[in-house]
Order: C-alpha cells, then sequence, then structure tokens
C-alpha cells in the first residue's frame, strides 16, 4: 500500500522537537553497519565459549568434569569416545574446528556490516507530535482507529519493518487505521521524563488527537513494554480507549524467572548512578542486557546467515530485523530506574501497587474488552508473565500463536498465525456500539 508524503507535524503547539543524541544506522554508502551491538561483547562471549571448549578437554577425558543428573549418560559416553580417540589427533581437529566456527562467524558479521539493503518504506503522515513524540497515521481515514503503542527501549518501526513484514500495513489493507506513537529518543526535554510523565504528557495527549481525528475512541494495541502503557492509559483515561489488544506485555514480573527479576531490579540503582552524568542509559548497555538472556544468540545466527543466499529473501530480512535491533534508543534514567527497580526488582504491577499520577493501575477494574496474545515461545517476555492478564482483565480473551517476542511480528509465519487473527477482533471490536 502506497504511502503519501509526509506533510507537516500537526496538532501540538510544543516547541519544535530535540534531535536525537544517539547515533543511528548510516544511510546507504556512508559506510558499514555498527551491529551487531555492542560488537565487543558478542566478539568476547564467542570467544569466551570456544576457549572453554578447548579449556575443559582435558576434563572431560578424565571424568572429572561433573554433569548435570539429565547428562550423565551422554557424559559418560562422550568420556567414553574421548578415550578411544587418538590425543593428538582429536586436539588438532577440535582446534580446527573452533578456527572454522571463528571463520563462519566474523565472515557473518561482515556479510551483514556491508549488506546492500537498507529500509526504504516510505514514512506515513504525521498526525500529531509534542517533543520527540509523534504519532503516525497509516489511514485509511475511515477506518476503524486503532492507536499502537510500542515501548520506549526499541524503535517503533519494528511494526512497519519492511515490504511484507509490516503488521501496520497489513492493518490498513483490511480496513483498519493504525496510528503508531513513534516515541523517538528522548530529547532535552524527555531525558528528564519518567513513566508518569510519557503517559500523561505524551500517552494522553497522543491518545486525545487520535479520538478527535477518528471522531471516536479508538482502539489501543500495545506491544511489550507499550501494554503497561496502554494498561495505565486505559485506567486513567478511559473515554479514550474502545477496546484494548496487549501483545506480549509483562504484568506479574515474577511469575517467571523470578531471580532474574530480582537480579535486574539490584542492578538499578548502580546502573543509573553510573551513567549519572550522561543523562541515559546508553543503547549499548540496554543491548548487553538483553545479550545476558542467551550469550551466545548472535553466535548461532551470525554463523547460519554466512551460509545463506545473501540476495535471497531470507537473507534480506534478517539485516532488516537485524538493522532495527541494532538501532535502538537510549532510555531516560528516571525510567531506566523505574523499569529496573520498580517493575523487575518490586513486581509492583504484579501486585497491584504500581500508580501513575496518584492512579493506580489495577486491570481487574478496566472492564473494557481485551485481547492478550501470549506468544508461547517468547524468551524476552517469559509467558506466564504474561498470560496472568487473562485472569487479571474482566473481559480478556486470549490468542497464543507458537512464535516468539519478535517473531510474531514479523517472523515469515506471522502474516498467516497472527495478523489475520489480530485483525479479525480488532474489526469486530472496533465496530459502532
Amino acid at each position: 500500500m502506497k504511502m503519501p508524503a509526509r506533510p507537516r507535524p500537526v496538532g501540538s503547539t510544543s516547541a519544535p522537537a530535540q534531535p536525537a543524541r544517539e547515533e543511528t544506522l548510516p544511510p546507504p554508502g556512508l559506510g558499514p553497519r555498527l551491529g551487531p551491538r555492542p560488537l565487543a561483547l558478542h566478539l568476547a562471549n564467542a570467544t569466551g565459549a570456544w576457549m572453554s571448549s578447548r579449556a575443559a578437554l582435558p576434563f572431560l577425558k578424565s571424568g572429572s568434569l561433573p554433569w548435570r543428573p539429565e547428562l550423565a549418560l551422554q557424559g559418560a559416553a562422550l568420556q567414553l569416545s574421548l578415550g578411544l580417540a587418538k590425543s593428538e589427533d582429536f586436539s588438532a581437529a577440535l582446534d580446527a574446528e573452533l578456527t572454522q566456527r571463528n571463520v563462519r562467524l566474523l565472515e557473518g558479521i561482515e556479510l551483514y556490516r556491508h549488506h546492500a539493503y537498507h529500509r526504504a518504506l516510505a514514512e506515513p503522515p504525521v498526525l500529531w507530535q509534542d517533543g520527540t513524540t509523534r504519532l503516525l497515521d497509516y489511514g485509511p481515514s475511515n477506518g476503524v482507529p486503532v492507536l499502537v503503542v510500542p515501548s520506549l527501549i526499541n524503535r517503533a518501526y519494528i511494526l512497519d519493518l519492511a515490504e511484507g513484514q509490516s503488521l501496520l500495513r497489513y492493518l490498513a489493507g483490511v480496513g483498519l487505521r493504525p496510528l503508531l506513537l513513534d516515541w523517538g529518543a528522548p530529547g532535552a526535554t524527555e531525558r528528564d521524563f519518567d513513566l508518569t510523565d510519557y503517559i500523561t504528557l505524551r500517552l494522553e495527549p497522543a491518545a486525545a488527537a487520535a479520538a478527535k481525528a477518528a471522531g471516536e475512541a479508538p482502539i489501543v494495541m500495545g506491544y511489550c513494554m507499550g501494554g503497561l502503557l496502554a494498561l495505565a492509559l486505559a485506567a486513567r483515561r478511559p473515554q479514550h480507549v474502545r477496546a484494548l489488544a496487549l501483545l506480549a506485555t509483562p504484568w506479574r514480573f515474577h511469575a517467571e524467572r523470578a531471580a532474574h527479576a530480582r537480579l535486574l531490579g539490584m542492578l538499578a540503582a548502580p546502573m543509573t548512578e553510573a551513567y549519572a552524568a550522561l543523562g541515559e542509559l546508553p543503547v549499548d548497555v540496554l543491548q548487553g542486557l538483553f545479550a545476558a538472556q542467551d550469550p551466545l544468540l548472535v553466535m548461532r545466527k551470525f554463523t547460519r546467515f554466512a551460509a545463506m543466499d545473501q540476495d535471497g529473501p531470507a537473507a534480506r530480512s534478517f539485516v532488516a530485523l537485524e538493522d532495527w535491533l541494532n538501532d535502538g534508543v537510549p532510555l531516560s534514567l528516571p525510567v531506566a530506574r523505574e523499569c529496573l527497580a520498580d517493575w523487575y526488582g518490586d513486581d509492583l504491577p504484579g501486585r497491584n501497587r504500581w500508580t501513575v499520577g496518584g492512579v493506580p493501575i489495577r486491570p481487574h477494574s478496566i472492564e473494557i474488552s481485551s485481547l492478550i496474545v501470549v506468544p508461547a515461545q517468547d524468551r524476552i517476555v517469559p509467558p506466564a508473565t504474561a498470560a496472568v492478564l487473562v485472569d487479571e482483565l474482566p473481559m480478556a480473551e486470549r490468542l497464543t500463536p507458537p512464535l516468539g517476542h519478535i517473531g510474531m511480528i514479523v517472523a515469515r509465519e506471522a502474516p498467516t498465525m497472527v495478523w489475520p487473527g489480530l485483525a479479525d477482533w480488532l474489526l469486530a471490536h472496533g465496530a459502532p456500539a
């Protein structure tokens, strides 16, 4: 669907947006990509894995390496095989394999950094803007309005990633009017924002602008962290929320992997103190937190990428997604502190103790039709932390696609497994009351 040229922003009397301080991906022809970020961390993780494999060999042979009970049988078989192998030949073969894996990883990274693909989708018109936050109108003007609220941590265009990988353009094509809240990188004003500021000074006015433009309250669709902000909007400004769709939205942060959540909470004070002089939590620090969930993910996926047809659709989709992953935005320190300490550390939402501007955000009091999408293979938002909303919200339905956190938006299966069911629900609940 071809989008019209973007007009000048309308609907706000605030000062012009401040330019983002964070460097973004270079346009075509201006040098290699920055990612995978942080590159040094990913290379160190891969090197550490390979070196530990080499260092563990004598312990494997001697049987002194402890195995988890469920792996004891396989460990004993491996020890026997190693005992039958010629030591010098096996060591040489192991070194050759580790070297080859390193070569394939570096080759994949270089192919990515210099790949010819660059995102070229035309941006839709700006319906409203305040500071660095914009409301992008995907049309059609007579479609059912859907205010889409993404996370503050990543760029909003994951929902409009590439040709054939755009959930928003699909929704527009079936008669909905997606209105995407693009937070942008924090400017001079937003760097001091906490969650209450983002909700009361950006999200609520954007919802009012969406309702005014459409002539009716929109359905509000929140993705990941954006789902918590959408819940706050529904609790504080119910007149601006017709129905609620929450995609991979955590709520009870200690329902699954509680120890990991508490660890993140313990990092809140030292991390925000360490970057106080900078005034924000940098992109590479945030990327490092994500990398800690699966330190060897980059090693695996870039090794696979090296073997792809670099002119094929799979390689282009890989590059499009990696570009988005590496094109992050910094987080204001107050927001970082609240997310880490209050959400992950103390689980205030899950304990019904999270408040925004003095208003408690309690799902059981939000009595509107709701759809909770819980991707079964989500490694970023553990499914149990999101599924509790099915019971918390009085009028909730559940959709559980067999995909991951990002895969349910852009994977090749998403247009058949997720998008149609989501669109049908939005259309059904956007009909006039």
